[in-house]
């Protein structure tokens, strides 16, 4: 496993470059996620806005007029944080890649640098503007097409997503919660994630935003659908890369014989869990004593568990290439995106029977209980948009 870039460019290539070790590998995966998402959503506003199925919008804006207090107080803001952390980084990088998050989440950094940039940031948006500025700004009515939301529609879903998954995780394990507020540490923050809570909270928020700015609601989550599937296996890889976790219970059946080891049941050596002791799965985490081991990680799993992570890599990938096939040949608003959540809640309830989880409600784990309502939600969607269809009402909205 590779917890941080570092650690893959050094075991793979043998180059030391320490200050990767604050690119954390499922975070990387994470951007790869958003990056997909965002590719395949911009291509089908596209093709949908040619098929006249959303329409682009219009907007009145001020051209000309110079930069605002609230606009460069910000960027100064940005630039202060990348020069305070940057130089410090810079001018101390043994000291601060010893620890690269216990670094990020401290009020360390070097006040001449943030300044500095700051200032540097300021004026550059400060020229810009002033570049554009006419004598008398005026006021102009620009379109706005479909597939320029894409960014803000991609921002809405990770920033709504995040808060989404830590609330519902709070749900699943209180325990955290209270940890958080006996500690008060930002770490506690920033881990432990639920994905059926960042999908359930972005979903809303996301379909609220295109309510705002005028876009077909169900023709723009039928373009939304394919790149979700994508996110979702893009990520799941970071787990597995990254060893974060999310993995299944012991597997010590007999392997087939057309089945690799590291495909049926896996140790996770050097997880970033660093994970000891006996666990609810039927594992042990254990100190490694042989192979590569990286520093403050070294643990590995006793016995093997079964990679849930690449299998759902596997079925993610193959449903999101089903759903780019169906997307030219399903031409009912809203059925492709009901597709979708008949696939996620299938794939995910199928993982659970082998996945590591907290029990929710009896013996049921919370995943199992939201994957089933997707389900349930994705048939009874169809249904009604196929029954509204026969009876001439409108979907597109």
């Amino acid at each position: 496993m590779y917890p941080t870039l570092y650690h893959a460019l050094l075991d793979l290539t043998g180059l030391d470059w320490p200050v990767l070790k604050f690119l954390n590998s499922f975070g990387f995966f994470v951007a790869l996620a958003f990056m997909g998402a965002y590719w395949t959503l911009v291509l089908e506003l596209k093709r949908k806005e040619g098929l006249g199925l959303i329409k682009p919008s219009v907007r009145k804006v001020m051209v000309g007029e110079g930069a605002k207090p609230a606009e460069l107080i910000m960027q100064g803001i940005v630039g202060f944080v990348v020069g305070w952390k940057g130089l410090y980084i810079l001018l101390n990088t043994a000291e601060v890649t010893a620890d690269p998050p216990a670094f990020l989440l401290s009020g360390t950094g070097n006040i001449i640098g943030g300044i500095a940039v700051a200032a540097f940031f300021v004026w550059l948006l400060w020229r810009e503007k002033e570049k554009q500025r006419l004598k008398e700004p005026k006021e102009e009515i620009v379109t706005i097409h479909p597939a320029q939301h894409g960014g803000n529609i991609t921002l809405t879903a990770a920033l709504w997503g995040f808060i989404g998954a830590k609330v519902f995780h709070w749900l699943e394990s209180p325990k955290d919660f209270l940890d958080l507020l006996a500690t008060g540490s930002i770490k506690d923050i920033i881990s432990g994630l639920t994905m059926y809570g960042g999908l359930i909270v972005a979903g809303f928020m996301v379909v609220r935003y295109f309510k705002k700015n005028g876009m077909a609601v169900l023709p723009s989550m039928d373009s939304a659908a394919p790149g979700l599937m994508l996110a979702y296996g893009i990520g799941r890889l970071g787990c597995q890369v990254a060893g974060d976790g999310d993995w299944g219970i012991a597997n010590t059946s007999p392997r087939p014989s057309w089945i690799p080891q590291w495909l049926w049941s896996y140790d996770y050596p050097n997880n970033v869990n660093a994970v000891l002791g006996p666990h609810r799965g039927g594992y042990v985490g254990e100190v490694m004593t042989s192979g590569t081991i990286f520093p403050g990680y070294g643990t590995h799993l006793v016995p093997g568990v079964y990679p849930t992570p690449l299998y759902e890599v596997i079925m993610c990938i193959s449903l999101f290439a089903v759903l780019w096939w169906l997307r030219k040949r399903i031409t009912l608003p809203g059925v492709l995106f009901c597709t979708y959540l008949i696939f996620n809640g299938v794939e995910r309830f199928l993982i659970e029977q082998i996945r590591v989880n907290n029990l929710f409600l009896g013996s049921w784990t919370q995943a199992e209980l939201i994957a089933l309502g997707l389900i349930v939600l994705g048939v009874g969607g169809i249904l009604w948009l196929r029954n509204r269809n026969t009876n001439g009402t409108e979907t597109a909205h």
